[in-house]
C-alpha cells in the first residue's frame, strides 16, 4: 500500500472518505490476503479516530449552557 498520511493529521471528512474507500476495496474481494489485513487494520484505526472526533464534538455541544428558558447562556470549556 502507498505511503498514506498519518491518521491523526486527517480531517474527520478525509478520514471518513478513506474509510469508505477501504470498505469498498474489502467488499470487492480483489485484495490479496495481506492487503486485506493491512486495509482492515488501517480501517479500524480510521474508525476509532472518527469515533473519537465525534465523541469530542458531542462533548463540546453538550457543554453549551442554557438559561432557564432554553436560550444559550454561554459555554463550558471542553477539557478533552
Amino acid at each position: 500500500m502507498a505511503e498514506e498520511p498519518g491518521i491523526a493529521e486527517l480531517s474527520f471528512e478525509d478520514a471518513l472518505k478513506e474509510l469508505e474507500r477501504i470498505v469498498g476495496r474489502l467488499e470487492s474481494g480483489d485484495a490479496s490476503l495481506q492487503e486485506a489485513i493491512d486495509l482492515y487494520e488501517r480501517g479500524d484505526q480510521l474508525k476509532r479516530q472518527c469515533a473519537a472526533r465525534l465523541d469530542a464534538a458531542q462533548a463540546r455541544i453538550e457543554a453549551i449552557r442554557t438559561d432557564g428558558e432554553g436560550r444559550v447562556a454561554g459555554t463550558v470549556p471542553f477539557a478533552g
